[in-house]
Formats: structure tokens, sequence, C-alpha cells
């Protein structure tokens, strides 16, 4: 289908016909078929932009989430507590984020940043997760980053950023990283034949080349752990546009951050060959290379059906379940 094609069907899933004149309300069935064929729609096509027709994205990334109304008294009150107790943390980070994309810094100024972040501090003030305090860590300002460039507003951008964070990945903005090393354990214990095979690929190549590549196969972990949702939820300073970012948003706000674990190994799998030809491959897996979402995506799905169930379990528990 065109990208026209594309807006009319997922514009008609967002507002259905009701096929009976009288009824107001649509039952659980529907809603829940509705949900499917966006879903699909959202991983076979994506969310195209139409010039000259509303973004659908915003209203599917809220329907994702679930966020269903916006207080907007209480967004007003956190944001005239002023300046929180790590607001020298957030302004450290907030100038640098995304400094290079022009696109972005276009349309998001650093002070939208800094009232969300410092919202968002205040409204889990006094909350905790695992015993540690619940509050601002460094990446915050990136994950932020795709909410604000896509919401109509700063209310919504807040909303979505937290449920976000606070539902879908609080293990990951631990200061302790527990989500990040439930993530790498997880997948160094048991990885999926096709992660193997980079990972002994990378092992056996060592063995005939430079010493820079010796450390490859463990360096190959490392984004595992360390680059699942920086990598594959906003971009990286100048490596990647605003527009791949917020697809790949797209795609995990509609199956499961789970997945981004599986992202990194699907682009892993996509980088297998520049990592051996590589005379420095440590310096390509220190930025992590320009993301094509789409490819990414595909061979993300693709891993899927390799993975065992009770392996599966664990991964959609690792970012939020204790």
């Amino acid at each position: 289908m065109s990208p026209a094609e594309v807006y009319e069907h997922l514009a008609g899933l967002l507002h259905p016909q009701s096929s009976s004149s009288t009824s107001r309300h649509r039952s659980s069935s529907e809603i829940s078929d509705g949900l499917k064929r966006i879903r699909r729609s959202v991983l076979t096509e994506g969310i195209p932009e139409v010039h000259g027709r509303p973004s659908l994205r915003p209203r599917i990334w809220k329907l994702m989430l679930k966020v269903e109304s916006l207080n907007t008294e209480d967004y007003l009150r956190y944001v005239s507590m002023g300046p929180s107790d790590v607001s020298t943390k957030i302004k450290n980070d907030t100038f640098r984020t995304l400094a290079t994309d022009t696109q972005f810094k276009g349309k998001v100024k650093e002070d939208m940043l800094i009232r969300l972040l410092e919202a968002f501090v205040w409204k889990n003030h006094g909350s905790e997760r695992d015993g540690l305090p619940f509050t601002y860590v460094q990446g915050m300002n990136v994950l932020s980053a795709p909410f604000l460039y896509t919401m109509p507003s700063q209310l919504e951008a807040f909303a979505c950023f937290s449920t976000f964070i606070e539902h879908s990945c609080p293990l990951y903005v631990q200061p302790t990283l527990v989500g990040v090393h439930r993530g790498l354990k997880g997948w160094l214990a048991e990885p999926l034949p096709a992660a193997r095979s980079v990972f002994e690929d990378c092992r056996l190549g060592a063995v005939r080349s430079s010493p820079e590549q010796k450390p490859l196969g463990r360096a190959l972990r490392v984004p595992i752990g360390t680059h699942p949702l920086r990598v594959h939820t906003a971009p990286r300073g100048g490596t990647a546009t605003m527009g791949v970012a917020v697809d790949s948003r797209s795609f995990l706000l509609s199956f499961g951050v789970h997945l981004n674990i599986l992202c990194v190994i699907a682009q892993l799998l996509l980088m297998r060959q520049d990592l051996m030809d590589s005379p420095s491959p440590m310096k390509i897996l220190r930025t992590f290379p320009p993301l094509d979402a789409r490819p990414v995506i595909g061979v993300t799905v693709a891993l899927v059906k390799d993975i065992p169930e009770d392996l599966y379990r664990e991964l959609v528990a690792h970012p939020f379940a204790s």
C-alpha cells in the first residue's frame, strides 16, 4: 500500500464507523481486534506521515501506552515546584541532548526537556523501586526526546513519558541498572542460535586478527546490556535521525519494550560482516552505527520464533518485574 493508503487504513481503525447508528460503544472483542490490526499495520507498514493530514503517531502511542486521560492540574503543580534536588544533573544532560540533530532542535527546546524531567522527578518524589529512590538518571533526557518531538503538547509528552518509564521499563532506569543486568545475564546464559553464531564467528576471527580484535567476542555482549533503550528508542547524537527513532519507538510501544534486546541482537546480525572486515571493530561498537529501523524490525520478528517459551516469559518481564 502507498503511504496515503496506509494512513487511511490506520485512521479508519482509530475512528471506526459503527455498523449500528444507535450503538455508542464497541464490544471488548471489537476493541481487541482493532488493536491487533493497528499493531499489524505498525509492524508491516509503519506509521506514515501524509502532508496536510494530522499525524496519527500521537494517538497510536497513547493508545499503546493506555494513556486515556490527561491531568493538567497535576502537571502544572509539578512544574510550579521548580528545580528539584537533581536539577544540576538534569541540566548537565539536557543541553547536549541530540545536539547535532537540527530537525529535533528546531522543534524541541532545552527548557521543554528540563520542564518535563523536573516534573517527572516531582511526580515520583519519595517513591522507591527495589528499595532505591525512583528519580532522574542519566539517559532519561534522550528517552524523553521522541515524546516531546512527537506529541502535540508538553502535557501529552509528560503523560506518555511518565507512563513509559514507570510501567514499561522502570528497572532500566534504576541507578543499579538492574533491568539491564537481567537482560545481559539472561541472553548471555542462553543466547539464540543466531546470536551465538555471531559470537562464534567473532571468536574465531579474533584468533586470526589483530590485537584490537581479540576482545571483540566479549565486546559484542556489551551492546546487549548497555545500549538497548538508547539504541532502539531514541537517536544518539548525530548518528540517527529522529524519524528513524520514532519508527523504532512505535514498534516497541506496540509490541513491548522487552523486544529491545532482540533489536540489538538483530542489528549485530546485520553488522556481522562489517565487524569481521573492520580493522578496528571496537570503534564500531563504541558508537553503534546508524539504526535502519525496518530491517532491524524484520530480523527481530524472525528471532522471536527461535525463543523457548520460558525464556520469552523472562524476556517480557525483565524491564519491569522485580
